[in-house]
């Protein structure tokens, strides 16, 4: 006998449906923004910093983002429980936007980096809202599918990213790196306002958790800025490092003891007490560091080794997106179908070790192709476990907390993506400058010179010198990715004790909260935790955001 939900459903299915990928392309344009915006001043950079006299500048074009980004990411999470989650991701992408124009029209490097932060403060709120707002509108048994397509555009911004900012650069300029996002932006906003309709439901005035909000904040900024200023700008036993390493544990303590007390925390401690939750945020940390840490030096190191320019190291990424893209897609689509998703995690970090140990074998001599089919292995892995952790985490909780819950898993994998991208720079760093000083032959490729080493420059150099270049490059990051095998190994080690609970085929929203614009009232309620059977198309009933 179908229950008031499903005859509710049924009575407009191909409305609901439509109704729902339209949401999904807003929020599509809104997370490749994101994704887009950390990537596309890779190749870029150089120039920027060049016309804008600011090379010495050059660290806070990007430390600004991420910076802004991640001490966001809990805010929206948060407060997008507390008040509604449209009126919040319009405010972002608005915001996001704004800062593009800062930056469009900067006229020199601290416009620049102003415009960066506003943009940061937006764009913490993309990708979160983003996942939150599928999960208010598609129950988690049909999610699987649209989170795989999301995992799909971390792909893709990882490589359109750098080809897109070098294009801009040698054609139309720079700048169009921001005004990029005005287009998408509309599109995004456009989206938002005619198919996300707000939450029905009376509201209680929301406590907000400032003092929270604050300790975090400071806690991430210092974190970020260790992380970044480490062994690069700063040695890492000097005062400011130390400084800083200092006030990051002082503040997480202090935010520690305030989640205790609050009335709304930001980020509720008993978010650890569930299993599911804990394990694949962990994972999730391990897996940012895997993640960017590659991510962040191969381009370098695809110029340096193989000698190619920006824009042919952004094409050799491409193996990495074109097995991360289809995978992250059918594994979306296998876990809808069958309701089973905790092998695919796993297996992921078997494949990501394994990815990891190869670009470890890495030598200056290897065919390139070599190089590449090791990054697709990367690709496979990564899009076997990206999206579906966050499935799980969002599945743990009711739709109340679950902003909460995808803000904090998302800011540990930021925090590990900080990390990676700064242990594994200074650990290479310090290798090259020592391989450099120890191989250099009668002051060819000396110590002192090693900073203004270029791709262009080593090519013009005499065969024995870059031989010497291009060795050090390789002997200095290749092994550093076998430090990274453990890590997934660990991670593997968390996953094996996640539980897999059934995947809910249903919204637990008030029946209120379900009414559907262009089909009317359908009552949806209860989790329908017990049902392991394919779920039915005409269960996925948008809910109001």
């Amino acid at each position: 006998m179908p229950t008031t939900a499903t005859a509710g459903a049924a009575q407009a299915p191909a409305t609901d449906r439509r109704s729902i990928l339209l949401v999904f392309v807003g929020l599509m344009t809104a997370m490749l923004l994101s994704a887009l915006d950390q990537t596309i001043f890779s190749t870029a950079l150089p120039t920027i910093v060049g016309e804008l006299d600011g090379v010495d500048h050059m660290l806070w074009v990007t430390t600004a983002y991420i910076l802004a980004a991640t001490i966001m990411m809990p805010v929206y999470g948060k407060l997008g429980d507390l008040i509604g989650r449209k009126s919040l991701f319009i405010g972002a992408i608005a915001l996001f936007m704004a800062g593009s124009v800062v930056g469009g029209l900067a006229q020199g490097m601290t416009e620049l980096i102003v415009g960066r932060a506003i943009q940061g403060l937006g764009g913490g709120g993309l990708m979160i809202l983003s996942q939150a707002i599928i999960a208010d509108i598609v129950p988690a048994r049909e999610r699987g599918r649209y989170m795989g397509v999301m995992g799909g555009v971390f792909a893709l911004a990882s490589v359109i990213g750098p080809l897109l900012g070098g294009w801009f650069t040698e054609s139309i300029g720079w700048r169009w790196c921001m005004w990029i996002n005005i287009p998408l932006g509309a599109v995004a906003i456009l989206s938002a306002i005619l198919f996300l309709h707000p939450n029905a439901e009376r509201r209680e005035r929301p406590r907000l958790d400032i003092a929270g909000m604050m300790l975090i904040a400071i806690a991430s900024a210092a974190l970020v800025l260790f992380t970044s200023w480490g062994g690069g700008q700063y040695a890492w036993d000097s005062p400011v490092i130390i400084g800083l390493i200092v006030l990051t544990v002082i503040a997480a303590v202090a935010f520690v003891a305030v989640e205790r007390r609050a009335a709304e925390p930001i980020m509720p401690l008993h978010l650890f007490a569930e299993r599911n939750f804990t394990l694949t945020t962990a994972a999730g940390l391990l897996m940012g560091i895997a993640m960017f840490g590659t991510l962040a030096y191969m381009p370098t190191y695809l110029q340096m080794v193989a000698q190619v320019d920006a824009t042919s190291a952004g094409l050799l990424m491409i193996p990495m997106m074109g097995a991360m893209l289809p995978t992250s897609i059918v594994v979306g689509r296998a876990v809808s179908r069958t309701g089973r998703y905790r092998w695919y995690p796993i297996a992921g970090s078997v494949v990501i070790a394994a990815a990891m140990f190869l670009l470890s074998t890495m030598s200056a001599t290897q065919p390139v192709w070599v190089t590449c089919a090791y990054l697709a292995v990367f690709g496979l892995g990564l899009g076997l476990q990206m999206q579906v952790l966050v499935l799980i985490v969002q599945n743990t909780f009711p739709l109340r907390m679950v902003g909460t819950a995808t803000a904090a898993n998302n800011y540990f994998r930021q925090i590990g993506a900080s990390l990676g991208a700064a242990v594994v720079g200074s650990i290479f760093t310090n290798r090259l400058i020592a391989l450099l000083a120890e191989r250099a032959p009668g002051g060819g490729a000396s110590l002192s010179d090693a900073n203004s080493l270029t791709p262009a420059a080593v090519r013009d150099l005499p065969q024995e010198i870059q031989d010497v270049i291009v060795g050090s490059y390789n002997d200095a990051l290749a092994p550093v990715f076998l430090l990274i095998v453990p890590l997934a190994l660990l991670s593997l080690v968390l996953l094996l004790f996640v539980k897999e609970e059934p995947l809910r085929t249903t919204l637990d929203v008030a029946p209120e909260a379900a009414e559907v614009g262009a089909g009317g009232p359908a009552s949806v309620s209860g989790d329908d935790a017990g049902d392991t059977g394919r779920a039915d198309d005409d269960q996925v009933v948008p809910a109001r955001v």
